[in-house]
């Protein structure tokens, strides 16, 4: 749902603006520093980008469904790494909070998150657990007005630069299954809390993950989102739900600049006389690339439209991110044959954005595991 066409077209102009005068230009200097500039994390914060999705009334711009996967599509036409670096804030980080927050939690962290103050961050993964949420090893025991956490989470995105923990917790220690899972906020400054070194990744440099530790961090009762233990796993899987929506509608704007740079060079480069666009062997991996996108694009908005719509979208957020993940994966494929030997080279747009969405198929749930979403709502007869 667009709620103002005028006033969300305005946004769009501005993001793509930004997107093709200050992101592009500067994706390399990214990658090479691993790092996104300053002034750019300025700037992203001045224009509302880390409180897309953050209601109005708490400092964001309370976008619908519909227009944050837009506003995702046009914004990941520059390198994903940006997008990733506010994504938690307008994501799984505080969508949390969002969804199923006190209002005392709200308060609290909303405004900050909205305004990029502080990076929200979601902590789910372990060693031990990454599909099989319900193998979680992190324990919240009661000790009076306070929870105890001990624990590690393993690749968690923006932990580096983090200022609260969406921390994922058994409270039930005696339990074998996800219902035994409680959600806490834990801020960064916690005793006990500690950050390790960035991970080193095949792509996205710029964006950093890093392992979580819990010692003995003790968190106050009122930290547990929506105040009630054992409700964790549905919180998670309500943010996922839509953090999968979002990550294909990532997928499909990856895709469309992959695309575009494949698009570009068979028209400039030139093999026995003629620009190798003219051959019909390239033309068709064009040709699939569009319709791909294009099915893709069309599987992302019917599903944000059933979510503005007050629908459920377990299902089709999965299917939208299995197969705009799958897609990308493909797209990127072809524009690096398309550019033959110069999209192997690491000065090529090609090359770096072929690492960087490898890791769309693996994140917010595997491929594999949307496929068993899939089934199993299949099997249900839903």
């Amino acid at each position: 749902m667009i709620r103002d066409p005028e006033s969300f077209s305005l946004l769009l102009d501005t993001v793509e603006r930004f997107v093709r005068d200050k992101l592009i230009p500067r994706e390399a200097e990214v990658t090479a520093a691993d790092a996104i500039p300053a002034d750019i994390l300025a700037e992203m914060r001045n224009m509302g980008l880390f409180g897309l999705t953050i209601p109005e009334k708490y400092g964001g711009l309370g976008l619908t469904s519909e227009e944050e996967v837009l506003t995702s599509m046009a914004l990941c036409r520059a390198s994903p790494v940006f997008r990733s670096r506010i994504g938690t804030n307008t994501g799984i980080g505080a969508q949390g909070i969002v969804i199923d927050g006190t209002e005392e939690q709200k308060s609290k962290y909303l405004p900050r998150l909205a305004s990029g103050e502080i990076t929200g961050s979601f902590a789910l993964t372990e060693p031990e657990a990454g599909s099989d949420a319900g193998a979680l090893r992190t324990t919240a025991r009661r000790d009076g007005d306070q929870y105890v956490l001990n624990g590690a989470k393993r690749y968690i995105t923006n932990a580096p630069q983090a200022g609260v923990f969406t921390v994922m917790a058994r409270t039930d220690l005696d339990s074998k299954d996800a219902k035994g899972v409680s959600a806490f906020l834990v801020d960064r400054n916690t005793q006990g809390l500690t950050v390790g070194k960035p991970d080193r990744k095949m792509g996205q440099s710029g964006s950093h993950t890093a392992d979580v530790v819990f010692d003995n961090v003790r968190v106050p009762a009122a930290n547990i989102i929506g105040g009630k233990e054992g409700m964790g796993f549905k919180t998670a899987m309500k943010v996922l739900d839509k953090a999968r929506l979002n990550i294909a509608a990532v997928c499909v704007g990856a895709a469309g600049r992959l695309l575009d740079e494949a698009l570009a060079y068979a028209r400039e480069r030139k093999q026995f006389g003629q620009p190798i666009a003219e051959f019909q062997l390239i033309q068709a991996m064009l040709a699939d690339s569009k319709a791909e996108i294009f099915a893709a694009r069309s599987m992302v908005l019917e599903a944000a439209r059933k979510r503005d719509g007050g629908e459920a979208i377990t299902l089709e957020a999965s299917c939208a991110k299995l197969f705009a993940s799958e897609m990308v994966g493909r797209v990127a494929d072809r524009a690096v044959q398309i550019h033959g030997g110069a999209g192997y080279m690491q000065d090529s747009a090609v090359e770096r954005l072929y690492r960087d969405v490898r890791l769309f198929r693996l994140f917010e749930g595997t491929s594999q595991i949307q496929q068993l979403v899939i089934a199993r709502h299949l099997l249900k007869g839903n």
